[in-house]
């Protein structure tokens, strides 16, 4: 069953509620028994073209958790895209259920035929609990996906642009906070080495960064420590460490009340989405500790830059130029938010604004 609210429906206050308090255009639900998908795509813009966003499978604890992730994720997606420059709207989608248990190719083509009811003003793309063959079961049901293994013509994973982006993005950082965009010696801690933190932290390693790692996965772990020589802490332990670079790579919201009472770094720039728990509160809070902030949407925007050119005519070397850009974007937002004295996130979101809003 699929049921589409957009902003002329009727629905639940709560629920139009928090559509309208972040400008979301439409909210689609699908439940199916048989194959035990449970699942939302949210849009929020789509002024500049159609929106394109992750899929993402993660075990929330009730729907309502699973709604909020999926509006955040998908207004983040908007400003995304406009900032890095492209014909795109933001939108994303999630699948309720443990990928590594529940996941089956029935599921992911019962999601494929969900995505199809919206005509093409959503296209999937692969994020958390996802991976290149499941985009190849999503496209047997529907054209509006991209992130296929290059084998199937299409970019395949777009994990390490995404990686070089946040790398250019911390560069930046260093050259706004010591004068010189070298990461040597930089103490890192990357939280999180999935697939783009895995690449992240081989960039890093590359330049002579001390890369300290963390995750809830020990094999993730482990595997990255016969890679790299990386040093291991444990997942509650990060944010007590001294650090010149936070790099939170795994979910969002760790900068929060908590973490920021705790957090010993000059910088903080990682590919995790939605990575301030309040955007206006924490952004503030990282201002006034004189931490500098690379917006989540500015730094992890390689991403959507790859999965932009599967879809007008690929060439890796303009992937690779344009998410290059991030570098100088990102020195445009700390240039903007230093003259505005505002934060760095509310910097990029005009600048975002600029593009989008109509």
């Amino acid at each position: 069953m699929v049921e589409v609210f957009t902003d002329s429906g009727n629905v639940q206050g709560s629920v139009m509620g928090q559509m309208t308090a972040m400008g979301h255009e439409q909210v689609a639900f699908c439940v199916d028994e048989q194959t035990g998908l449970k699942s939302i795509i949210a849009v929020h813009n789509t002024n500049l073209g159609p929106s394109l966003g992750g899929v993402r499978m993660w075990p929330y604890a009730n729907e309502q958790e699973a709604l909020k992730d999926a509006l955040r994720l998908s207004r983040g997606m908007t400003y995304k895209s406009a900032l890095a420059g492209l014909k795109l709207g933001g939108g994303k989608s999630v699948i309720i259920g443990d990928s590594r248990t529940q996941k089956t190719e029935a599921l992911m083509r019962r999601f494929g035929r969900f995505v199809e009811t919206q005509n093409g003003k959503y296209i999937a793309a692969e994020d958390v609990g996802m991976s290149p063959s499941d985009m190849q079961a999503i496209r047997k049901e529907t054209k509006h996906v991209v992130g296929l293994p290059e084998s199937d013509g299409g970019a395949g994973d777009p994990s390490p642009f995404t990686a070089y982006g946040v790398y250019m993005g911390m560069k930046a950082a260093a050259m706004k906070t010591t004068g010189e965009d070298s990461l040597e010696g930089f103490r890192v801690l990357v939280q999180g080495v999935g697939h783009v933190g895995a690449y992240l932290v081989g960039h890093l390693v590359r330049e002579g960064a001390h890369v300290m790692v963390t995750d809830i996965h020990e094999q993730s772990l482990q595997k990255l420590a016969k890679q790299y020589p990386v040093e291991v802490v444990a997942p509650d332990a990060i944010y007590d460490l001294p650090m010149d670079v936070y790099a939170p790579c795994a979910l969002g919201a760790t900068l929060n009340d908590a973490t920021l009472d705790k957090l010993r770094c000059s910088i903080v720039a990682g590919a995790a989405n939605n990575q301030l728990a309040d955007e206006t509160i924490h952004g503030q809070r990282l201002m006034e500790k004189g931490i500098l902030y690379v917006p989540d949407f500015l730094g992890n925007a390689g991403g959507i830059i790859n999965c932009y050119y599967d879809l007008v005519g690929y060439d890796a070397k303009k992937v690779e130029h344009k998410v290059e850009e991030i570098y100088s974007t990102a020195m445009k937002v700390f240039e903007k938010a230093e003259l505005e004295n505002i934060p760095t996130y509310l910097a990029a979101n005009r600048l975002a604004e600029e593009r989008f809003m109509k």
